[in-house]
């Protein structure tokens, strides 16, 4: 009996003692002629596995090195993350707020639509569109000259004669449409008659382009085609040289200021009806009513300053 006993306590030391040489580097068990190699790893993911990965709040598994888990995502990407997840919380509840002042998705949508284009209007101003500071505007703005009632009642005139006397004011002018325009592959500048002559001229020759005169009627000799448009104190035509610009051209639109549009949108007209692409339309002073615009017929506006308003002007 007590033979039995130890053979049993032999048989049991040995199965431990099989057991623990497993844990090893390298174990190998024998069948008949056939042996089978278990590694470490194999064993240790067959009796201790790896823990679940984990789930978060939608129930979606995360793996490590991957963005948004914050285990793993560095600390600066992870706060930008989530500052802008609140940002954008916060303008979906604006829009929610709106939409229930509002009434409707309809309005919300024409909302948010024109509160886009306001944002995107701020940048066509060049003191918001990269020279905040820049104290060449401000040389402009001081340059220009406010002639009150004229040519009507009412209209406060700003006269741009008074920079064209100040040299260095004319040359910053200049300068700022030539570094925005010196690489956008303009062939054609067209200038409106007939302030955007000034500017438009020296534009096109810095850039390498040619100018187009758009003028008043009876004034090109040549064949023309012409537009007619509304402006703040009264109608008017523009007419433009057949011929003169090409299908296909690139083309830049120049005046000295831009009221309520209509000069503009009939250059743009001109310009389309022969084939020709505008870019832009460049302004040197834009009134305030304008700035809620953000573009013109479609087209990109940029303008330099606002207006000089006279202080006790009865």
């Amino acid at each position: 009996m007590k033979a039995l006993q130890f053979q049993q306590q032999q048989q049991v030391d040995e199965n431990m003692s099989n057991l623990t040489s497993a844990s090893g580097d390298q174990a190998s068990v024998s069948s008949g002629n056939r042996s089978t190699e278990i590694s470490t790893s194999n064993f240790s993911q067959q009796y201790f596995p790896p823990p679940p990965p984990q789930a978060n709040s939608q129930g979606v598994k995360r793996k490590r090195n991957q963005p948004g888990n914050p285990e793993t995502e560095q600390p600066e990407k992870l706060k930008l993350r989530r500052k802008k997840k609140k940002k954008q919380q916060q303008q979906q509840q604006r829009l929610k707020l709106f939409s229930s002042v509002l009434g409707g998705n309809n309005k919300l949508t024409k909302f948010s639509t024109a509160e886009s284009e306001r944002e995107n209007q701020k940048k066509m101003f060049a003191s918001e569109n990269g020279l905040k500071g820049d104290p060449r505007l401000q040389a402009i703005s001081e340059a220009i000259r406010v002639v009150p009632h004229f040519p009507k009642q009412g209209i406060m005139f700003q006269d741009i004669t008074t920079l064209l006397l100040d040299h260095k004011a004319f040359k910053h002018t200049v300068d700022i449409f030539v570094d925005r325009y010196r690489d956008m592959d303009i062939s054609v500048v067209a200038g409106v008659e007939a302030r955007g002559f000034m500017f438009g001229s020296a534009i096109a020759l810095a850039i390498g382009a040619k100018f187009v005169p758009l003028r008043k009627p009876r004034k090109l000799p040549g064949e023309v085609i012409s537009e007619a448009y509304e402006l703040e104190y009264g109608t008017d035509c523009l007419e433009m040289h057949v011929g003169a610009v090409q299908p296909g051209e690139r083309a830049l639109v120049i005046d000295d200021l831009i009221a309520t549009g209509g000069t503009l949108s009939a250059a743009i007209s001109l310009l389309e009806r022969v084939g020709a692409e505008v870019v832009e339309c460049g302004c040197v002073i834009g009134l305030p009513e304008v700035k809620g615009q953000c573009r013109l017929n479609g087209k990109p506006l940029y303008i330099l300053v606002e207006p000089r308003e006279l202080e006790n002007c009865c």
